[in-house]
């Protein structure tokens, strides 16, 4: 008889696990309850008048082989040019009988890795470069400081018991200040010092001005199998549609293999048995309740809501749990005639847009965190990609404060003032069309109840067959490669019949993880 395995979640961490599960050679019976009726979880594509939304901006690299191999068996790489590379005659590195992305949809990028920050009206590498720009960008007076600072944190190590002291140590108080500081608070709603340093420690891990120079010379001096900080990569593949495309074809694969996905069901109860095991859940579809059997169960839904559903949860443990913070973003989607800002790269670019796919704002004349630039993602986002750009701007906000609760007519006109503000645009005739996306829970914060996390992971993981995986499974700011491991972790535990979880949990908690492999 199958084991019966149910899955909570169609994100990356959910569709991996129950991809793997069907690929095991094991007779599983695999059901993914998936609580909208999108796939992809954040990682999904938005679709609006034939222009494609990244919710977040999504890079498909990975140090961990066994990703790269699994998004390649989901999307082949492209072997001809992609539609601006081609028209643009821009080399691009493309792999032998490979689909060609002009005539095939079902087809990854090989594209460009340019992101740079927005400050004081002046582009800086992200992250921070020691090029002649910078410092011509800092002034004499601030590039003086800013090395006197770096020096200064060097002989002076601060305790890394807050996020902020944790930026101090690697890059000095004054870049800290300029760069991290605003940026950090506007992301998190709360003062880099009101943070954990854990959550540097999993997202910067060795980044720091040495690497930066380490990065540098090991270039110059052409050193093989230097070691390149994920922030420093130079490239990275895309998915032609964006990153929902991916996990939408890999949802089709597990139905293709008899797997079940059941969209628009909302989990909201979790029954133990007298063995402390969890027997069946409880799920919402179309306004009526339904509960499932199954034996083991793999859980990508937030801890707060997973700790809020379960039977019998300790009150320690609940009270933890309920006080996991979480950061909500909004998207404004703004189709515009051209952008202003100057292409001074030397990229060549449709309408000699500038090439960034990202832009961090730090500006705080404005409260817009990122800008997208879609057409710099995949020309196959944008419907007129050589007349038109689709930019997608960011705003760090939390449910139901003033920002999430703003009519999208009146949050699509100040999306379009602060444009205006940083020189995006001229005016608003630029603009043709407007779209707005909230996202709940896309930023598991650092702060609150989570330095209490331990006990409520400890209690979890005493439910023998329950399996936390994935970046709001764990509450961990993961990407996307990392909440994919959990789960082949998971997976193999399942498999192999091995109790013991900590290799799921400590997935991206070791420095060496994160930065292994080469480039």
């Amino acid at each position: 008889m199958s084991e019966k395995i149910l899955i909570i979640g169609a994100g990356p961490a959910g569709l991996t696990a129950a991809y793997e599960l069907l690929e095991s050679g094991k007779d599983y019976d695999v059901t993914v309850f998936e609580e909208t009726g999108d796939i992809g979880g954040i990682s999904k594509t938005v679709v609006y008048k034939g222009n494609r939304m990244d919710m977040g901006g999504h890079r498909f690299f990975s140090k961990v082989p066994e990703v790269n191999e699994w998004w390649r068996k989901i999307l082949p790489m492209q072997g001809s040019p992609a539609k601006d590379d081609l028209i643009l005659k821009r080399k691009m590195r493309v792999e032998r009988g490979g689909p060609d992305p002009e005539k095939e949809d079902r087809v990854m990028l090989l594209r460009h890795r340019i992101s740079r920050i927005l400050f004081m009206g002046k582009f800086f590498d992200y992250p921070i470069s020691m090029k002649w720009d910078t410092f011509k960008n800092l002034g004499f007076v601030n590039t003086v400081r800013v090395g006197f600072s770096y020096i200064g944190s060097l002989i002076h190590k601060l305790p890394e018991d807050n996020l902020e002291n944790f930026y101090i140590n690697r890059f000095g108080r004054r870049l800290y200040s300029m760069f991290f500081e605003y940026y950090t608070e506007n992301l998190w709603g709360r003062h880099p010092r009101e943070i954990d340093a854990a959550w540097g420690a999993q997202r910067v891990k060795g980044l720091s001005i040495s690497a930066v120079c380490r990065d540098i010379f090991s270039k110059l001096f052409r050193v093989k199998g230097r070691k390149v900080e994920t922030s420093l990569i130079e490239e990275f593949s895309y998915p032609k549609l964006g990153p929902g495309q991916l996990w939408e074809v890999a949802a089709s694969e597990i139905e293709k293999r008899g797997g079940r996905i059941i969209k628009n069901a909302r989990v909201t109860k979790l029954h133990r048995d007298d063995k402390g095991s969890i027997d069946s859940i409880t799920y919402v579809k179309d306004g009526q309740e339904v509960t499932e059997q199954g034996d083991i169960i793999i859980s990508s839904m937030p801890l707060k809501d997973l700790a809020a559903g379960m039977e019998d949860m300790p009150e320690r443990e609940a009270r933890i749990a309920a006080g996991l913070p979480y950061r909500d973003y909004m998207t404004a989607g703004i189709l515009i005639k051209k952008l202003k800002l100057k292409n001074n790269t030397g990229i060549r670019t449709f309408g000699d847009i500038v090439p960034d796919c990202w832009i961090y704002v730090q500006e705080r004349k404005v409260r817009l965190g990122r800008i997208q630039i879609y057409n710099n993602w995949s020309p196959y986002l944008v419907e007129d990609p050589e007349h038109t750009v689709w930019v997608g701007l960011e705003y760090f906000v939390q449910e139901n404060d003033d920002f999430w609760n703003m009519e999208d007519k009146a949050f699509k006109k100040l999306a379009v003032k602060e444009m205006r503000k940083l020189g995006l645009i001229d005016s608003v005739s630029d603009v043709i069309d407007a779209h707005v996306e909230r996202i709940k829970k896309a930023y598991p914060a650092y702060f609150d109840t989570y330095d209490e996390i331990d006990k409520l992971i400890s209690f979890l993981d005493s439910i023998p067959n329950l399996y936390c995986v994935g970046r709001n499974g764990q509450h961990r700011y993961n990407n996307m490669d990392h909440s994919m491991c959990t789960s082949f972790e998971a997976v193999k535990d399942i498999v192999n019949g091995i109790s013991d979880r900590s290799n799921v949990w400590s997935v991206n908690t070791e420095k060496e993880y994160h930065e292994g492999g080469t480039a």
